[in-house]
């Protein structure tokens, strides 16, 4: 049956269980090393699994049972099982060679089945089982942030997937790493169809409950059946004169008149909705198990609803394809504002306002939880290893069948079935997220040829504790610090920045304007040079002499493509910088206003303009890239794709491309080269 057909027909029960399949969603591959691998799944169960790897140059394969020094078991719900797999080898694999792996489920000696019984579409077409390389150095890479389920338009993993499909077989055309540079799922921004399915899940699979402090709705099933719990979820808060600012600030709904319109009426709330969401988003298995229930909706709803559920229908389709390349391709990720909240501590005094508020602290909170179990712990497990464990204790602290199914609202009962996993407990939850929101250690640090840095520009912010609705820095001093000794005598390094530290200098002047005006909320005032002390200090760094001597700098956010070449001025031996942004996976800007900024940017900000002089990059020369297929004169290339670089041995990009969704790919060719 279609998806927009299973968008509109009743729940069915969900007490059926035996058609449940093993696996929901993976195996993604994380981070992988010669001596470590790290690989994430969601089963049905406490899988029992086999670990098999077959290098292609004929070495000596492994078989490895996961036992729980190698596996470890998180239930997230009464049939949801996150499985954290990390396995340490003795003998080191072999680097530059596929090699084909296989997870096992044994659950007799002789009962096993391959990846390729129970997930076959995870194989390339030709290929017995997925399979990886462990690169020697990052030669190339794929990289792309912003990926909105909802977006009418292609989706850049499913570009990644196709372009892969031709080469699976060659190791030296393998990406060394996938890297995807934020916004991996829009807990914010929700389409109702996806609601829905999000809500059928969480009842499929018996995820985890909890209470709700701060709320006009008392509980997570209370919040299910609501009637404000589709297009007006900012209408849950208290309605007191004192969250009038909280709800601008944390739900929006309000028009953004430059850059976009928030959409936060479907905003993820509860640790269940967001847990389902990342299901959704990344695996098509989970689609297969649920028919969602149209919700009782204003005309006006309801056509936004239909409009929207011919756009997933879509999504769910490329699926297949998304999870293949997740599961053929070493995948690290970093958070940005739409992974957890619009905006997101972009001011001290958006901070003080959501960080106030039991309810909004517990969204935020709910939201980081299900970053660190579904992203942030397979970029570092030991640095995730003290989180984690309070994660853990939380959910094995959840309240028994009986004791959750007694506390459920007569009202919900009938539509949504208890979850046999039971209930967070509240002020466990709580203190488990207040220490959560103090933990420093979400950025990544990869030691290779170059080096790999990815930042945390979210949680470390240079705040202005004066003018306090001015934009924060997107790094704070000492955090910034931490990235220069990371940098030290490095020859070259490759950054992750989530937004581009070198952006468009128009945006930007605007985005000033409107934080001057202090309304840094409507144009999403995010950019390294918004903050005096926070530019200040990047720009030395990379003037200071013992730093590499070439950097890469990968952002995304924007929702447009660009490539900078620069260098520092007056400096024979200085150091050379590329700005390579590729944004979004599955998002676009606004074409009309995307054009007039470029054409705009171009004419007030030309080499000779006096207006450079005026910016904080004065002491830099920026060489924009013009994108092959633009227009004359054009920089900006605005469609939905996947970012392709190549390095030299010295970590200089010999290649700039951005393999867009439609079908094609959009070459930034050196300014000596066109």
């Amino acid at each position: 049956m279609p998806v927009a057909a299973l968008l509109l027909v009743p729940m069915m029960p969900t007490d059926d269980l035996t058609s449940l399949p093993d696996v929901l969603a993976g195996p993604l591959l994380r981070r992988l090393s010669p001596e470590r691998l790290v690989l994430w799944l969601v089963g049905s169960r406490a899988l029992p699994l086999e670990l098999v790897l077959i290098p292609s140059d004929a070495s000596e394969g492994r078989r490895l049972a996961l036992d729980e020094s190698h596996c470890r078991c998180l239930p997230v719900g009464r049939h949801a099982v996150v499985h954290l797999i990390d396995v340490t080898l003795e003998t080191p694999l072999p680097q530059d060679v596929r090699i084909d792996y296989d997870l096992v489920i044994r659950d007799a000696p002789d009962n096993a089945r391959s990846i390729a019984d129970w997930a076959p579409h995870l194989c390339y077409h030709g290929a017995a089982l997925p399979g990886f390389v462990i690169a020697s150095r990052i030669g190339q890479l794929l990289h792309g942030s912003c990926r909105k389920p909802h977006h009418p338009g292609g989706d850049g993993l499913v570009r990644a997937d196709e372009w892969l499909g031709e080469r699976w077989e060659e190791a030296d055309e393998r990406p060394a790493w996938l890297l995807m540079t934020g916004d991996q799922i829009y807990a914010d921004d929700v389409a109702g169809p996806m609601l829905a399915a999000i809500h059928a899940l969480i009842a499929r699979l018996g995820l985890v409950d909890e209470t709700l402090e701060g709320a006009e709705v008392k509980n997570s099933p209370d919040l299910y059946a609501s009637p404000k719990g589709y297009y007006a979820r900012e209408a849950l808060l208290p309605d007191v004169y004192a969250t009038e600012a909280l709800r601008e600030r944390f739900f929006g709904g309000v028009r953004k008149p430059v850059f976009t319109t928030a959409h936060a009426h479907n905003h993820l709330i509860t640790f269940a909705e967001m847990l389902a969401m990342y299901l959704l988003a990344w695996s098509p298995v989970p689609w297969r198990l649920i028919t969602p229930a149209v919700p009782a909706l204003e005309e006006d709803n309801r056509n936004q609803y239909d409009q929207e559920a011919v756009v997933i229908e879509a999504f769910v389709a490329d699926l297949p394809s998304v999870a293949r390349v997740m599961a053929n391709v070493p995948t690290l990720m970093i958070f940005d504002d739409h992974d957890v909240t619009d905006d997101w501590n972009l001011t001290a005094a958006w901070e003080e306002s959501a960080y106030g508020h039991d309810f909004s602290r517990r969204i935020i909170g709910n939201a980081l939880l299900a970053y660190l179990l579904c992203q942030g712990w397979g970029n570092d497990p030991d640095r995730m290893a003290t989180p984690l464990d309070d994660l853990a204790n939380l959910l094995a602290r959840a309240a028994t069948p009986s004791d959750a199914q007694d506390a459920r609202p007569a009202a919900a009962s009938a539509e949504i079935p208890a979850s046999a996993s039971g209930w967070l407990e509240a002020a466990s939850q709580d203190a488990v997220i207040a220490r959560l929101l103090r933990f420093e250690g979400w950025e990544v640090i990869v030691p290779g040829t170059p080096k790999l840095l990815m930042l945390d520009t979210r949680t470390r912010r240079w705040r202005s504790e004066v003018r306090r609705h001015r934009p924060s820095g997107l790094m704070d001093w000492e955090a910034l610090c931490d990235l220069q000794q990371e940098l030290l005598d490095e020859p070259s390094v490759l950054i992750v920045s989530p937004a581009p530290m070198f952006g468009v200098k128009l945006i930007e002047a605007v985005q000033k304007l409107f934080a001057l005006a202090g309304k840094p909320l409507l144009v999403d005032a995010e950019n390294w040079m918004a903050h005096r002390g926070a530019a200040s200090v990047m720009l030395n760094i990379f003037r200071h002499s013992r730093t590499p001597g070439n950097y890469v700098i990968l952002s995304g956010d924007v929702h447009y493509s660009f490539a900078y070449d620069i260098e520092v001025r007056h400096r024979h031996s200085g150091p050379q910088l590329w700005q390579i942004t590729s944004s979004g996976l599955k998002n676009t800007f606004p074409d009309t206003l995307l054009d007039w900024f470029d054409r705009l940017n171009r004419w007030l900000y030309a080499p000779r303009s006096p207006l450079n002089r005026l910016t904080k990059r004065r002491a830099l020369r920026i060489r924009p890239r013009d994108p092959d297929r633009a227009k004359a004169g054009e920089r900006l290339w605005n469609g939905a794709g996947i970012g392709l670089v190549r390095l030299d041995d010295q970590g200089r990009p010999q290649e700039v491309r951005q393999l867009d969704a439609r079908g094609f790919d959009v070459c930034f060719p050196p300014r000596d080269e066109r």
